[in-house]
């Protein structure tokens, strides 16, 4: 069903920028610091999956040794000093998979870092498009300002006219110039209001240099039937922030094994080539000589208790964690289908019959009124009646346009 817009013909400013609820979200996603802050936060995790998955490198270490500075260090080339000297290479080998479990642990940061993105857009999206209809509503809201102000200075001259001619009474008179002063009071608020959706829209756009030519031009989207029949607990499983906190557990759980693999051994082998020439000053040098080594650490005080215990915490603080976001999921989709539904059966009352009954109110009291019918506070009772349900009718449809774009962010399954 096709919602028409409540009030049509609003007058733009100059210089003014049309702009769809499409291109400001556009414009958002490639402006917004929150969303280049999350993607600041992917590249470091791809960083941080390169660090995990790098084996430890080997050390070399050159010494010399046994430098006499009484004795000297010998004649003859700088190979037949009597220094002695050693090159060792040494390597650590990680056992227990220490190196497979931090990329898979790292991998799973990535994967959550992702999704942190996915989410930081979906609620860009959100935030975006509730600014958005804020600013269709405000337009909306001035302009029936605008049109009331002008039926009440229309009114306005022809009871001054009456008045001179002795038709209505000076007190009529004066009630009718405050309604219209009142009116232009409206559109002066409406105006202020207007300016600070405007803004408020900039902000998340980064258009914040040419916030006052902003102008909204969608259409209202039109009410459409949603049931409980489109939820599915798959849907749900999709959502950015929960595949978010799967992997944040996916991560924790890398992360205690990781810990347990603590308790396996590393070990250091090392070799290493020695060189200590003889001469009649030097007699226990042993000439070119090689060894080999292998470092144990020995558990004797300490067997990672600790690191494993806060391991097991953070698996069970991720499971609580995505159960709560999971939880709070399914409570958003009820309680927005609830709030969507609610709100279309606003907006279908005031469009079928409100504004139709408010209107056909004024205007008889407005023909009332010119034939002498009616009193002027039947007249100024009516108008107001109905600038009150265009009014509301207006925010029913702003209520519902956000209700549905919450609904549609909260079980959208487009970014992925």
């Amino acid at each position: 069903m096709l919602v028409p817009t409540v009030v049509i013909g609003a007058e733009l400013p100059m210089n003014v920028e049309h702009l769809s609820l499409s291109q400001a979200i556009s414009a958002a996603i490639e402006h917004n610091h929150d969303i280049r802050l999350s993607a600041l936060n992917v590249k470091s995790a791809r960083a941080a999956t390169v660090i995990a998955n790098a084996a430890p490198n080997p050390n070399l270490s050159i010494q010399t040794a046994n430098i006499n500075p009484k004795q000297g260090i010998g004649s003859g080339n700088l190979r037949d000093k009597t220094m002695d000297t050693t090159i060792r290479l040494d390597q650590v080998i990680e056992r227990g998979d220490k190196r497979e479990l931090r990329t898979e642990n790292a991998t799973h940061l990535e994967l959550a870092s992702n999704a942190d993105l996915l989410e930081a857009r979906r609620q860009l999206k959100l935030n975006v498009g509730q600014s958005y209809y804020d600013l269709m509503a405000a337009q909306e809201k001035l302009a029936a300002a605008k049109e009331t102000l002008s039926l009440s200075e229309a009114t306005a001259n022809a009871a001054q006219k009456k008045q001179k001619a002795g038709d209505i009474a000076g007190a009529d008179l004066y009630r009718i110039t405050v309604d219209a002063l009142r009116a232009k009071n409206d559109v002066l608020q409406a105006e202020a209001d207007l300016a600070k959706t405007r803004f408020a829209l900039a902000l998340l756009t980064g258009a914040t240099a040419r916030a006052n030519g902003i102008y909204a031009a969608d259409r209202w989207p039109d009410l459409q039937d949603i049931s409980l029949n489109a939820i599915a607990d798959k849907v749900v499983e999709q959502r950015a922030d929960i595949r978010a906190a799967e992997a944040r557990l996916d991560a924790a759980m890398s992360a205690r094994k990781l810990a347990v693999a603590s308790r396996t051994r590393d070990v250091s082998v090392g070799v290493q080539f020695e060189h200590w020439p003889t001469n009649d000053t030097n007699t226990q040098g042993s000439g070119n000589s090689v060894g080999v080594s292998l470092q144990i650490p020995l558990f004797t005080r300490y067997y990672y208790d600790g690191e494993i215990r806060a391991a097991e915490v953070a698996v069970d603080v991720a499971q609580e964690n995505l159960d709560k976001i999971r939880d709070a999921a399914k409570n958003e989709i009820y309680r927005l289908l609830h709030d969507v539904q609610s709100s279309a059966d606003r907006v279908h009352r005031y469009q079928q019959d409100l504004l139709t009954a408010a209107k056909q109110s004024a205007d008889a009291a407005e023909f009332a009124f010119k034939n002498g019918a009616t009193s002027v506070m039947d007249v100024l009772d009516a108008r107001r009646i109905y600038r009150s349900t265009q009014l509301d009718a207006v925010t029913a449809q702003a209520d519902y346009a956000k209700s549905l774009l919450a609904w549609r962010a909260a079980t959208s399954e487009d970014e992925k």
